[in-house]
Formats: structure tokens, sequence, C-alpha cells
């Protein structure tokens, strides 16, 4: 899995890591194996996953309609994992269908998220500097 050297009071070592699952770790000491407790279980980061609509057929957009008074509120969703740069619009703001609501950075390149109905921003979810993942609620409009 990985190799490491290390020197510790002027000894050599040379330590691979052959298998981790949990808190139960199996290494190789200078040739010697062991199996190591670790008192935390060791965390696994997982590669986020971006999803997209197929290519090639255009799916046929639905219409869409002010929310207005009473409506629902729709909840603008982060397309991807990033992090937020600017946000263009305030708590109380009117928008229309393609205005400008924030900008985030996601995999090295800038995305502006517009709305995508009519309506009055009611809530702002983020603020600049601020990480989010695929899904999180960015903004409600209604």
């Amino acid at each position: 899995m990985k190799d490491y050297k290390f020197k510790i009071n002027d000894n050599d070592y040379e330590v691979k890591i052959k298998r981790a699952e949990g808190s139960e770790i199996q290494l190789e000491v200078n040739g010697t194996s062991y199996t190591v407790q670790m008192e935390k279980e060791v965390k696994t980061s997982k590669t986020p996953t971006l999803s997209r609509k197929p290519t090639g057929v255009e799916q046929p957009k639905p219409a869409v309609k002010a929310a207005g008074a009473g409506g629902a509120v729709k909840k603008v969703e982060a397309p991807l994992p990033g992090v937020i740069m600017s946000i263009a619009v305030q708590e109380g703001d009117t928008v229309s269908v393609g205005d400008q609501l924030l900008t985030m950075e996601a995999m090295k390149m800038e995305n502006t998220i517009m709305a995508e109905i009519s309506g009055t921003i009611t809530s702002i979810k983020v603020n600049p500097q601020d990480s989010v993942l695929q899904g999180d609620i960015l903004v409600e409009i209604s």
C-alpha cells in the first residue's frame, strides 16, 4: 500500500503499510509483520462524483414559472464541490430567470450560478470563502 522510511535515534526503519481497515492496520517494519490497533478509526476520503446529464441528445427543459406569492420555495443547490467566491444578491432581492446569484470555484474553474426561477431571495445559506459539497443548499428563492 504505502512505504515509509523513518530515522529514530539514529536507527533506520522501513515501514510498509499493507492494509488498513477501520482501526486495525497491518504493517511491516524492517521485514517483521505487525498488526496495530489504532485508538481512532482511520478515515478514508471518498472522491466526490460529479452528476452529469447524458450528452448527445438534448433533453427538453421544463417551462420555468415565477414562484410568486404563496409559491413553493426553490432551493438552489451546489452543482459540484467547490468554494464560494462571491455572492451577487442579498436577502429580499428580486431576481429573474438567468440572473447571477453567486460565483463559485470548482475544479479550478469559476462557475456562475444563475436563478432558475423568478422570485425573491428568501435565504442565503453560504458566505464568501465557504467550502460546499455537491447538493449543499446555496440560496432559497420564493
